[in-house]
């Protein structure tokens, strides 16, 4: 699940950059945490907080 959200980040990164330097065409896809966009932030937000969930949950940390 963590690689799916890491590589949903790193395609929206990498198409962004490619149309601000003229190699890829120009969508409608946000720039992560960084464009405006209601519902592509607050998605990216949960994204990142289930990342850390599982990171969390396989370290097995005492908490308490």
């Amino acid at each position: 699940m963590t690689a799916g959200i890491a590589a949903i980040l790193f395609f929206q990164t990498v198409v962004s950059v490619g149309m601000n330097v003229r190699i890829m065409p120009v969508t409608g896809l946000t720039l992560p945490f960084v464009s405006y966009g209601g519902s592509s932030l607050v998605t990216l937000f949960i994204a990142i907080g289930v990342v850390q969930s599982v990171l969390m949950r396989h370290r097995k940390q005492d908490f308490g």
